[in-house]
């Protein structure tokens, strides 16, 4: 059986939480969503999540915030950063922290989609890279 993928998003829209629910929700596909930053990290405690898709402007704790917090606690997350306030000095700090790609909103279904399927395969990639490097290390 195959395991789940486990998703969550970060937003404090109501209606972009539900959205992108339904839009990666599926068969093997867990979606779960959090409206804030505090809300995520109890959600983070509750179970582990193989992907994060995180609005940057939130009320209480920001996304950047959010997602130092993340990769330092969670290395192993693929993060998506989705804001409507896309800013080249967001995008570069995003991806210095650990993001693995940044969509500016509005975005339709299939960017959804399709950033979510390569953050997916880029962290089976990594995990499946970490035994080999770490035998050819050892060896």
């Amino acid at each position: 059986m195959t395991q789940a993928v486990r998703i969550l998003i970060v937003d404090d829209d109501a209606v972009v939480r539900q959205a992108f629910t339904r839009v990666l929700s599926g068969e093997h596909t867990e979606v779960q969503s959090a409206a804030s930053g505090a809300e995520a990290l109890q959600r983070l405690q509750e179970g582990a999540f193989d992907l994060v898709l995180l609005d940057l402007r939130m009320p209480g704790m920001d996304g950047i915030s959010l997602l130092r917090t993340l990769k330092r606690e969670w290395p192993d997350i693929e993060v998506i950063i989705v804001t409507g306030y896309a800013a080249v000095q967001t995008v570069k700090e995003s991806i210095a922290l650990g993001a693995f790609d940044y969509l500016a909103k509005p975005v339709g279904p299939q960017d959804v989609i399709s950033a979510t399927r390569s953050a997916l395969a880029h962290k089976g990639w990594a995990l499946r890279r970490e035994p080999a490097a770490a035998a050819c290390a050892v060896a």
